[in-house]
């Protein structure tokens, strides 16, 4: 079946590519990396691509040594050395997708820097595009003029929060009213597995700025255990606010679940909040900013390589991506197919009180 797929991922994003070919059942194709001594860079395949279906691997986050554009840049760079070598189709997995934020104009001149990535993708031969839980889909598809495709974490949420629920009532919360969507698709996906009522509420939210304002808690979450869902933290800032609204509005306990866990600024800080009980992300981008900090007792980190994994296969195979999404928002995967196999926790341990 993969005879004609090849896997790569560049030198910083090993990891994740190791353990999306592992759930393959793939090796991940070679590859040669030069760094000059004047800092130019060269990347280039060691196999043949040739008429090959080929997918590179590389969550677009900041790291100490790697910024975000140098990853960008080698990304790009190695994604024109396919093309040059002929390869039939070049795939983007980028489980942390740069810029995302930068989707719309809010002040006069701004740059919408979504478009610019996209652009910069297509310009070296990117045909397609996949990721997960970005941060505005309409601004993603409507950035990119080559095929995309998107995947969501809150099958991977559902399936730890459900077994520390239990038959306590639960609430979904959004931060924001903007993430009302996300809160109601969450909440379905809860009620599958509890097979009872599970209610929305949000927080109001305004912002100016890096400064967060309002905080009034629009819904009931009285006695109930209130799960803030969003697709980011950033500084922490909003999952607080978010928090410290539940718990005044009497909420028995707190846990939040956002897909890309960045930590910047003051998050460890912020996010040790005794209030906040449980915190589960997924493992897009590495928790390494929260090392040393009490937060990571509360941490819970969930493994998106076997969703990354399904959507290769199905793009692979001339499937649909959509499907997988859409089969979650039905049955939220209880029944694992040949063509998703069961995911897993990188951290297990339930972290809510029962």
């Amino acid at each position: 079946m993969f005879d004609d797929l090849r896997l790569f991922a560049l030198s910083e994003s090993r990891t994740a590519g190791s353990a999306i070919a592992d759930a393959l059942g793939l090796e991940l194709a070679d590859h040669v990396e030069y760094d000059f001594n004047d800092g130019e860079h060269k990347t280039r395949p060691s196999v043949n691509v040739r008429g090959k279906d080929v997918f590179v691997v590389q969550p677009l986050y900041d790291e100490p040594g790697k910024s975000i554009n140098d990853k960008l840049c080698r990304l790009l760079f190695f994604c024109g050395a396919l093309r040059d070598a002929s390869a039939d189709r070049v795939t983007v997995v980028a489980p942390y997708l740069c810029y995302q934020r930068s989707d719309r104009k809010t002040q006069p001149r701004d740059p919408i820097t979504t478009r610019y990535i996209a652009g910069l993708l297509e310009s070296v031969g990117v045909d397609r595009m996949l990721t997960i839980d970005v941060h505005n889909l309409a601004a993603f598809q409507n950035s990119f003029r080559c095929r995309t495709d998107h995947l969501e974490a809150r099958p991977l949420f559902v399936r730890e929060l459900v077994q520390v629920v239990g038959d306590r009532p639960v609430v979904v919360v959004s931060p924001d009213e903007g993430g009302m969507k996300r809160a109601n698709r969450f909440a379905d996906g809860l009620r599958s597995h509890l097979g009872r009522n599970v209610p929305t509420a949000f927080v109001e939210k305004l912002r100016s700025g890096d400064t967060i304002s309002g905080g009034t808690l629009v819904g009931d979450v009285d006695g109930a255990v209130a799960v803030v869902v969003d697709d980011l933290i950033g500084t922490g800032g909003t999952i607080c606010q978010a928090t410290r609204a539940c718990v005044q509005g009497g909420a028995e306990a707190v846990a939040a679940a956002a897909t890309h866990g960045v930590f910047v600024g003051e998050a460890p800080e912020r996010l040790a909040l005794p209030e906040l009980d449980a915190l589960y992300v997924a493992n897009t981008i590495p928790p390494f900013r929260l090392a040393g900090s009490s937060v990571m007792d509360k941490l819970t980190v969930c493994d998106v390589s076997q969703r990354f994994a399904a959507a290769i296969r199905a793009i692979h195979a001339g499937g649909s991506v959509t499907r997988l999404n859409e089969m979650d928002a039905v049955a939220d995967e209880t029944t694992p197919s040949s063509a998703d196999a069961p995911e897993s926790t990188v951290e297990a341990e339930p972290k809510l009180a029962s």
